[in-house]
């Protein structure tokens, strides 16, 4: 039987139900969908209402200036509370003597995550202290620290309250998308309406933006522990306290604490924007370099935020 040469196909088909070659009425369209705009004035000049921007910015600035007048008592109460934290914080940072300090760091570290950490540490606040950094470097990690614990202290039981109760979290989602994805000098607008410009507004600004990942990854850890564990401790009387506590939380710990250094993380990465509203601190230098364009100062500041950074970040993770 001779054998047929093979010749090559018309067109190249997926499978034998695919239709092969061009089809004419797809081909106009193609072209239409791609030219046809640009003959057209209708999509450039969209209709508009002249009025419609003004008056609603105009019923916003309103509501805005009632919500500050009618809640004065309640956003200052916050504002008080929030200023206690942090004078307690800045005493504590600040007004310490800096070999003190400066020990008492290295003594954290060494025990968090080993000697290497202890010396680079130790090298690294001798860096801030000989060029001048100190002081705003301290009041810098007060301001952050007040951030970070009003941040964790919030965020834990909210992400354990949304890991037990699936609906809450269903509500608290979106909300936290609004948070990570609104752009930060948005949210600075309503900061500096409802609590005015200081150090405690640059917290709650901070707040805002490092509270979602503690709070994200607490549901994400606790979601993560096995069920035949929990199981098992529930069918030896475990109480719902002790298999919170002495089950969820131990098995859940790496993932928390991952949430709490990118909490901190974020908290960090806020002080130059905060600076804005009166932060003070390593980012008023960053901020200052920026309006006189003065690169130097600029980035030895920066190196110093990048700094108490890498040394907050290298005690939170451990010896990993």
């Amino acid at each position: 039987m001779a054998l047929r040469p093979l010749s090559a196909p018309r067109y190249f088909r997926i499978t034998r139900h695919h239709r092969a070659g061009y089809r004419n009425n797809r081909l106009r369209a193609g072209i239409g969908t791609v030219f046809l705009p640009n003959q057209l004035d209708g999509p450039a000049n969209l209709p508009r209402t002249g009025g419609l921007p003004t008056g609603v910015s105009s019923g916003l600035k309103e509501w805005f200036d009632y919500a500050t007048v009618a809640g004065s008592g309640f956003f200052n109460n916050i504002t008080d509370s929030v200023r206690v934290l942090l004078d307690g914080l800045e005493t504590l940072f600040v007004g310490t003597p800096w070999p003190v300090v400066i020990l008492f760091i290295a003594l954290l570290a060494w025990q968090c995550a080993g000697p290497r950490v202890a010396i680079f540490a130790v090298a690294g606040l001798m860096y801030l202290g000989f060029l001048g950094f100190w002081d705003k470097a301290m009041a810098t990690v007060s301001l952050l620290g007040a951030a970070a614990c009003v941040s964790i202290s919030l965020g834990i039981p909210m992400g354990i309250l949304c890991a037990r109760k699936p609906r809450v979290y269903t509500f608290i989602r979106p909300v936290l998308d609004f948070m990570q994805t609104m752009p930060s000098f948005v949210y600075l607008i309503p900061i500096i309406a409802f609590f005015g410009t200081g150090k405690p507004a640059a917290i709650l600004a901070t707040l805002v933006f490092g509270s979602p990942p503690v709070i994200r990854l607490t549901v994400l850890g606790l979601q993560g522990v096995p069920e035949h564990v929990r199981e098992a401790a529930i069918s030896f009387g475990a109480t719902p306290a002790y298999l919170l506590f002495k089950v969820d939380l131990p098995l859940a710990a790496k993932t928390i604490m991952t949430g709490v250094n990118q909490t901190i993380m974020m908290s960090l990465a806020m002080v130059v924007i905060a600076s804005l509203i009166g932060a003070k601190g390593l980012g008023e230098d960053v901020l200052e370099a920026l309006q006189y364009a003065s690169t130097g100062e600029g980035i030895l500041a920066g190196f110093a935020i990048l700094i108490c950074s890498m040394i907050l970040d290298r005690i939170i993770q451990g010896k990993r």
